[in-house]
């Protein structure tokens, strides 16, 4: 028979209820023990329904992410955190946010650096190491969560992160040597996979992303040299490598001394019949069938195409799996009631995909005949799309087609256009802005859920959000930032927003996924061409704009993270699309600048996490995704200013295409890294103005005055001070008001100390 089993199960409830508990937490509402209740009660739900199941995955299971349980299983925390006072959970949180439940100040520390895992929108804690750092087995959480499946009665396959990836996902303060650290790192492995054993474990699943990157020979022979140290652990181990190709690494991965190997057959599924080819004889092949970052149905009589040859050959060696963690994905389709039930019809969400794995391993074990059922209804689903006019639009496709390189073109250098706009926006030094979004509050949020119900009015929801703006305005206008934003009160999400005015996508009601702690996303679905049939934002822009006499920045989301943020149809290029995009936006940027708006902000703020994993394949990425933005962004006069944003992203091996983009000012978040990531800007010399943040707003922790002024001197050292701004990392959606306004009251005042007033 064959073996079914599940590399991870997405975490935060299909309402939420993960987020919810840990907000409740942190505020005091919620007493830790409420919140390993409602955890407990998530996992148990979690692995009933993943019954069907042969192995369930155990530990995959995170109050915030699970890079940072490991650190924690590993005993790696900072220095800065370990004397703090509570509980491992309070020092926990203190790493992930810089506070946990009720903290003062005193307890308050600087969060670890976050950064996107590999090419995902999920967000990670990066694990910090120096040349002091030293491990030590805390296994608590993994033995607690294996008790619990135990009492449950499920087979557990416990879920770690391999010793080469976890140092790979690293940092080094000290700029010293991560590999050096593995002699220390392998025997706290060793007695936790002794310790499973002894719990009576057999397998254990081990995480090793790192494969399918470009490793040089150090990192190859790490891999050798650390599963040489652990193969005489009494238990089986199943590397796990996903999201992309093994490539030049496909011989290393087969010939490791482990019991089998999992190989993403969607990203790579070119590769299933050179791994089978070399896979020794005794070791299990897992084949991660089912797309586990996507929301498409699986062409199922397909997939047994190809698959059922594997099976004949290996037998019960054949696992099955979804390509990676269902992370990455929404829980349950059925809760989606409300959508459109053509395109429903073409989804799976996590429980939808392990009916289609269970439905892939009855075939294979009991012939096609004995699944007729489900494999009919998956091939009308599969067809319908297919065939749908509503996914194909010919006027699209000849804009698309109609693209020139002269709609990527400003009409004059930067040098020039920076004229320009100092005339015609008289700013001063170290001009102080905001990213875009400001507190969305109860009141918000409220409003915007009875308009969408119909329970109230057009005129009365204009009307409460236009209040809102004149809030936002008028805070700032007292803070005396010197560019304005509307604040984005109308929008529930960055992405959702222009997806919801656009041809071409739908939305899902509670298809949340987790972006980082308790940051869920709803990422919009775009099943077909893309269209602007109206102005998406022209009208509260211009309202706002007309409350100040300060400049009041358009915010709009660029392209390429439009594309990057959404479940992506998989049927054309991803380039295809993005083009599709760009000249939406387009039309919204044009838009904006008729009404009289001078600074328009696109934000980019997922270029980076777009690259492929190897750097062989960036370019190719590169061209077409600085073109999307350009041709967004460059039909304005030399006057208007354009600004863009990115998130967490090093930016030393991209930066020549960060300068193809020639936006007029990039803000980027930095408070984190202490400024370390404008070395890449200073080493290439970078010509336009730069943004560095200064307010981590990930963190409920206040940034003092004098702490803004260090962080803008230390960036004064890499770039000439007139080309500096004042800002945060990123929007301030998720802030509350009562740390916003201190946090931005500290940073003009040092932006006012930088001037010398």
């Amino acid at each position: 028979m064959i073996t079914t089993h599940n590399l991870g199960f997405p975490r935060i409830g299909a309402r939420r209820e993960l987020k919810f508990a840990q907000e409740a937490f942190w505020k005091g509402e919620l007493q830790a023990e409420d919140l390993n209740i409602t955890s407990a009660d998530l996992r148990r739900r979690h692995w009933s329904q993943q019954s069907s199941l042969t192995l369930a995955p155990v530990g995959d299971f995170s109050y915030y992410d699970q890079v940072l349980d490991m650190s924690f299983t590993l005993g790696n925390l900072p220095a800065r955190a370990q004397d703090t006072d509570g509980t491992d959970l309070d020092r926990y949180f203190r790493v992930a946010r810089g506070q946990s439940a009720n903290d003062t100040a005193c307890c308050a520390i600087h969060a670890g650096e976050m950064t996107k895992w590999f090419d995902t929108n999920y967000h990670y804690i990066v694990p910090e190491f120096d040349r002091e750092t030293r491990f030590q087995l805390n296994p608590a959480r993994l033995l607690e969560q294996l008790a619990e499946a135990k009492a449950q009665g499920v087979k557990a396959k416990p879920v770690i992160i391999g010793p080469v990836t976890y140092l790979w996902l690293g940092k080094a303060n000290d700029d010293g040597d991560r590999l050096a650290l593995l002699d220390d790192l392998l025997p706290v492995y060793a007695e936790l996979l002794n310790l499973l054993a002894e719990q009576g474990v057999d397998w254990v699943q081990i995480d090793e992303p790192a494969l399918v990157t470009e490793l040089n020979g150090d990192w190859r022979h790490a891999f050798n040299f650390a599963y040489h140290q652990l193969k005489a652990c009494p238990v089986k181990l199943l590397v796990a490598t996903y999201f992309g190709e093994l490539r030049d690494n496909l011989q290393l991965a087969c010939e490791l001394p482990v019991a089998g190997l999992h190989l993403d057959a969607i990203s790579a599924a070119g590769e299933v019949s050179r791994v089978t080819d070399w896979l020794p004889a005794h070791k299990v092949l897992s084949l991660g069938v089912i797309n586990g970052r996507n929301v498409w149905k699986t062409d199922l009589e397909a997939t047994l195409d190809w698959l059922e040859p594997v099976h004949e050959r290996l037998g019960e060696r054949l696992w099955l799996a979804p390509s990676c963690s269902l992370l990455h994905v929404p829980v349950d389709l059925a809760s989606e009631t409300a959508m459109d039930p053509e395109i429903r019809s073409w989804l799976a969400f996590a429980v939808q995909k392990l009916d289609e794995l269970q439905t892939l391993a009855n075939a294979l074990d009991h012939g096609r005949a004995a699944t007729v059922e489900p494999l009919a209804q998956n091939t009308l689903a599969i067809a319908s799309r297919k065939n749908s006019t509503r996914v194909h639009n010919p006027d699209v496709t000849h804009a698309v087609a109609a693209i020139t390189p002269e709609l990527g073109k400003r009409r004059s250098p930067y040098t020039e256009r920076l004229k320009l706009q100092k005339l015609h926006l008289n700013l001063p030094a170290y001009p102080t802005t905001t990213i875009g979004s400001f507190p969305q509050t109860r009141d918000i949020r409220q409003t915007r859920l009875q308009y969408r119900k119909g329970t109230l009015s057009e005129r009365e929801y204009t009307t409460r959000i236009r209040e809102e703006i004149a809030r936002c305005v008028q805070e700032q206008e007292t803070l005396g930032l010197d560019v304005l934003v509307h604040g984005e009160a109308e929008r529930n999400d960055m992405v959702e927003y222009f997806g919801e005015q656009l041809d071409g996508y739908v939305f899902s009601q509670f298809g949340w996924v987790q972006s980082y702690g308790s940051r869920c996303v709803k990422p919009p679905i775009l099943f077909g061409d893309i269209q602007r049939p109206q102005a998406m934002t022209v009208d509260w822009i211009r309202y706002a704009q007309s409350l100040t006499d300060k400049p009041l920045k358009g915010m709009l989301t660029g392209p390429v993270t439009i594309l990057n943020w959404s479940f992506v149809r998989d049927d054309q290029p991803r380039k295809d699309s993005c083009l599709q995009l760009a000249l939406a936006i387009r039309e919204e940027v044009l838009d904006l600048e008729q009404s009289g708006v001078r600074i328009i902000q696109i934000d980019e703020a997922a270029l980076r996490e777009g690259l492929p994993l190897r750097q062989s394949d960036w370019q190719s990425y590169l061209d077409w995704a600085i073109e999307a933005f350009r041709i967004s962004a460059n039909g304005v006069s030399d006057e208007t200013q354009i600004h863009t944003h990115m998130c967490y992203s090093e930016f030393n091996d991209i930066i020549e295409a960060i300068a193809r983009m020639d936006a007029d000012v990039i803000t980027i978040e930095t408070s984190r890294s202490n400024m370390e990531l404008l070395d890449a800007f200073k080493g290439f010399q970078y010509p336009n103005d730069i943004g560095p943040g200064v307010y981590d707003i990930h963190s409920p922790n206040i940034p003092e005055k004098q702490h803004i002024v260090s962080l803008m001197q230390k960036a004064a050292e890499r770039i000439p001070t007139e080309r500096l701004w004042v800002n945060p990392d990123c929007g301030l959606k998720t802030r509350s008001w009562d740390e916003v306004i201190p946090a931005l009251q500290g940073m003009v005042d040092a932006a006012r100390e930088l001037r010398g007033g």
